[in-house]
Order: structure tokens, then sequence, then C-alpha cells
């Protein structure tokens, strides 16, 4: 069972959220908070596996909510996806930058929003669609093929972390590859670990800024 807390400063919209996910099989809503600092101490006493995180709150905003939570040591497990009705790339970059795990608009699709929720619970970064290369291309300036950087990756983990800067998420990188579920994660794990990148953002943003791929 997967445990969400949903953090907005609008009961209604949280109202929708909290029936969308309680009649899922799979998923619990445990809390709903009104801003950053609630939802930050609310995490504490509920335990949740994913936050959905409102970026525009009175008071303390999601962003500071996303670094209390990734602050505290107790909240290690707790992945963070924010939602937003602003499509505005600095909200994403300061979201992912504070530690958030994925970013959605709040007009995506519930089925999608229910997908990201899955995605995030299990341990994959997830940006709405567009967003990725958007991203990438203002955070890094593309140069030819940094070879000295991807060296000590295989071919086959140079191929994954390609798809993975072109905003693929692991289960589309094992349906484009051919490979199982278990090996795609195995390959982006060991690049993480090869090239010292602290999560997939860093990874893609490393896959642009040293040309492995370029925007568009």
């Amino acid at each position: 069972m997967i445990k969400v807390l949903i953090a907005d400063d609008q009961a209604l919209v949280r109202g929708g959220f909290r029936v969308l996910i309680d009649s899922e099989p799979d998923m619990t809503v445990v809390g709903e908070a009104g801003d950053g600092a609630a939802a930050a101490e609310l995490a504490r006493a509920t335990r949740p596996d994913v936050i959905l995180m409102d970026v525009q709150m009175p008071g303390v905003d999601g962003i500071e909510g996303i670094r209390r939570v990734v602050a505290d040591p107790d909240l290690a497990g707790v992945r963070i996806l924010i939602l937003t009705t602003f499509d505005e790339d600095d909200y994403a970059v300061a979201g992912l930058n504070a530690g958030a795990s994925g970013f959605l608009l709040k007009t995506t699709d519930p089925g999608q929003l229910l997908h990201g929720i899955r995605v995030v619970a299990g341990g994959e970064e997830l940006l709405s669609p567009g967003l990725t290369r958007r991203l990438i291309a203002r955070m890094t300036r593309p140069a030819a093929v940094d070879h000295d950087v991807f060296e000590q990756l295989t071919t086959r983990e140079r191929e994954v972390v390609a798809l993975a800067a072109q905003g693929l998420s692991n289960e589309e990188i094992t349906r484009e590859l051919v490979i199982s579920p278990a090996t795609t994660k195995t390959h982006i794990s060991r690049a993480l670990a090869k090239l010292g990148a602290r999560d997939r953002a860093q990874l893609v943003a490393l896959a642009y800024r040293h040309g492995l791929v370029r925007p568009g």
C-alpha cells in the first residue's frame, strides 16, 4: 500500500486528490497539510511514501517544505512529487534542487497523476512530458562529448543514460532496449555510482552538460 500525504493550501483540491487516490486499491491518503511546515510535521507523524507538494502556498511554501523533509534523516525514504498550476521551469529547478523526485502540473490527467505517484514511490524520478529537455537545456551548456566523463560507463550504460536524458522512465527504457526491468535498474544504479550523481535528475544533467545527448 502506497501511503500518500497531500500538501495544498486549497481544501477543495486536497479533497479531490484524496477521493482519486483513495479509490485506488494500492494507495491510501494518510494526511493533508495546508503549507510546507505542516507537511513536514505531518510527514514525521505519518511516514508517507509519497508527498504531493504544491509549490505556492501561504506561509511556508512547497520548496521550503521539501527542504525540511529532505533535511530530516528520519524521512530519508519519503519521496516528493511537486504539483503546481504553473508550467514554469523555475519551480521545477528549485524543487528538484531542493530534493523533489518529480514535477507534474495539476492539469495532468488523473491516470498520469496516479502513474506518477507509483513511479516516484518505486524510486524513480518523474518530470512532466516535455519538461526534461527544457530544464536541462536551460541548466546546462551542451558541449562536445567529454569521453573522460563517460569512459567508465559500458556501451549499454551509456544507452540507458541517454534514454533517461530524453525523459524516458525505466519502464519505457526497458521496452526500448528489450531488456528486463531489473537490468534497467541495475544500469541506472551503476551509472549513478560511476558518475557520482546524486539522483536521476543530476545524471540527466551530466548527460546534457557533457554532450552525451543534446537538447532537441
